[in-house]
């Protein structure tokens, strides 16, 4: 899962488609439609001063549409051409539980000058995210430890605290969540989208998806074709049909085997004041020998949380880590102190606030897409299978979520196919440990004819501008800019 949740997660665990669509004629999307946005200066520092913010009202539950309502907040910085004007592009966050009401004063600045002339660009906070309608279950401090929220299992590979850990955080979530809790989904934030697009006035949106973003937005292009203007989806999510997230929980054992080897080259290279290791092949018994110890010998890591460094917590940064090759140098320093006896001084965290907010939009999310098995003995089996042959993640990608206990009635997955528009383009990097390559590979095949993929040599979770190569850069931004997109997918060195 993603990198938004790496953001929260590095504290929280170390305390955590060449077819083209009608064209869009420029200036005719904004109309008298968009006047029902009160655009106003932004709160918050660190903006981009053009940053325009304003809320949208949507139906909480779309089977009730003159019902209540809630409030999505948005945000945009309108395209620097007036006169190339060609609509608004969509930034759609990562997650589940990210948001990207930042992101056109932040990554939507990275974004090429003809792409930013062309577009308005549009961030927005998901149901369930502040500033938009929130949500909270009220956890306990410990509870927002991400070795408790994502499901590491004992040392010896028992399920059982993981079971009762879902059943306390699923009973807080019904007792402090409220009814809005039961209408977070990925279904509903694709309708979202489509009312925000019916503010802006816009008779089609662009977007650009990244991570739990790129399910979003296959959803929406499944759900609502005729309105896509150009996808862009980076770093793709398996759409499983029967149960996405869980997928993407998995395929974490396979994203940390093809990203573990750079680590370790990383770690033992020459030079390194890091390094770890006269060789690359030295690196991974050196990590399990000293996950192991930990589990054992726990050392005590105050003003974490949790208040110790243990085997999972270690592994937990490991994961967080391999996100990006940048962050390397964190693991290898915790590994060190740790081979000493000692840690380092304990990460700031967030305010519980803001990891309760984030908490509970995840976890309502990947609940409500999809049922999740509640048999122990389900759970016990993954786990000892994913042990025995994964030993780096120890069995935490086929464990119980809170989602195990989970008290409402998910929704039915939304099964992504290749009806629609040409009009797809997926970039993805080919060792990626939150979004595998073979996840990715899923979503191309289901969306067939109307995807082509750009993959990228390169390592790292976010392709597009971020940890991919200037070859995959290129060609997402000539399609964003021009519409014009590989014939057939492309292999980027």
């Amino acid at each position: 899962m993603k990198k938004s949740i790496r953001n929260a997660s590095l504290i929280a665990a170390s305390a955590v488609v060449l077819g083209l669509t009608a064209p869009v004629a420029a200036n005719a999307s904004t109309p008298a439609a968009a006047k029902s946005l009160d655009w106003k200066k932004c709160a918050g520092s660190g903006l981009d001063p053009r940053q325009q913010c304003a809320t949208l009202a949507v139906p909480m539950d779309y089977a009730d549409p003159g019902g209540r309502k809630i409030e999505i907040a948005l945000s945009r910085i309108p395209a620097e051409n007036p006169s190339a004007r060609r609509g608004a592009l969509l930034l759609i966050a990562g997650g589940p539980g990210g948001t990207s009401l930042g992101d056109p004063s932040g990554k939507g600045q990275k974004l090429p000058q003809d792409v930013r002339d062309e577009y308005d660009l549009i961030g927005f906070a998901p149901r369930g995210n502040a500033p938009s309608t929130a949500v909270s279950c009220g956890l306990d401090h410990a509870d927002l430890a991400l070795t408790t929220l994502r499901p590491w299992p004992g040392p010896d590979g028992s399920v059982t605290g993981n079971m009762t850990a879902a059943r306390r955080m699923s009973d807080a979530c019904a007792r402090n969540g409220g009814e809005l809790m039961r209408h977070i989904s990925t279904v509903d934030n694709a309708r979202d989208i489509d009312g925000i697009r019916a503010s802006l006035g816009e008779r089609k949106i662009s977007a650009w998806g990244v991570s739990y973003g790129t399910y979003v937005g296959a959803v929406y292009a499944q759900l609502f074709p005729q309105r896509t203007d150009r996808i862009v989806l980076d770093s793709n999510d398996n759409p499983d049909p029967v149960n996405p997230e869980r997928a993407w929980l998995q395929a974490g054992e396979v994203g940390v085997e093809d990203n573990f080897p750079e680590f370790a080259k990383w770690a033992s290279t020459p030079g390194n004041p890091y390094r770890l290791a006269d060789t690359a092949a030295e690196v991974r018994p050196l990590f399990l020998r000293l996950a192991a110890r930990l589990d054992r010998e726990p050392i005590p890591w105050p003003g974490a949380n949790p208040t110790e460094l243990d085997g999972n917590v270690l592994r937990q940064t490991m994961l967080n880590t391999l996100y990006d090759p940048d962050d390397y140098p964190a693991l290898a320093q915790l590994i060190l102190a740790a081979q000493k006896g000692t840690v380092p001084p304990a990460p700031q965290s967030p305010p519980d606030e803001v990891l309760q907010n984030y908490t509970a939009v995840g976890a309502a999310t990947i609940c409500n897409d999809a049922a999740w098995p509640r048999s122990t003995a389900v759970y016990r089996k993954g786990v000892e299978e994913s042990r025995a042959r994964y030993p780096l993640t120890a069995g935490m990608p086929r464990n119980a979520m809170v989602c195990a206990a989970w008290p409402w009635q998910p929704k039915q997955p939304v099964r992504i196919t290749d009806r629609g528009p040409s009009n797809v383009l997926l970039v993805q990097n080919e060792r990626d440990v939150a979004t595998p390559l073979s996840g990715a590979l899923k979503l191309r095949e289901a969306l067939g004819r109307r995807a082509v993929m750009v993959t990228v040599d390169s390592t790292g979770h976010d392709a597009y501008l971020d940890n991919g190569n200037a070859c995959g850069d290129v060609t997402v931004s000539r399609f964003l800019a021009t519409g014009e997109r590989p014939g057939k997918d492309v292999y980027c060195e």
